[in-house]
């Protein structure tokens, strides 16, 4: 998938680890950056969702049409898919979350 970033903030910690890490802290800026290059490996969303661990899941309610995997612990990474051919993915954000 090609994947574009919602803000340049997200762009550079995916681009630049030390960024990264001053943004989320050692271990979820490792495992973001992990995840996205698992977004963009991806041929498509149902290879995202049969993934062990990830937890790839679509999300409810406000957040409708936009998917989450598994960070750490209450992190995940937020992105959504765009087109029919599920060939761009959208970076989010990173946030804490107790529900989906």
């Amino acid at each position: 998938m090609i994947v574009n970033f919602k803000t340049k903030k997200l762009e550079q910690c995916y681009c630049q680890s030390s960024q990264a890490q001053r943004e989320f802290g050692d271990r979820i800026a490792t495992k973001y950056i992990q995840r996205v290059n698992l977004i963009k490996a991806a041929k498509d969303l149902d290879e995202l969702m049969s993934l062990p661990g990830l937890r790839c899941h679509p999300l409810k309610g406000n957040r409708h049409g936009q998917y989450a995997v598994n960070l750490t612990g209450f992190y995940r990474l937020i992105f959504m898919v765009e087109g029919d051919h599920l060939e761009i993915a959208q970076i989010k954000e990173v946030s804490k979350h107790y529900d989906d």
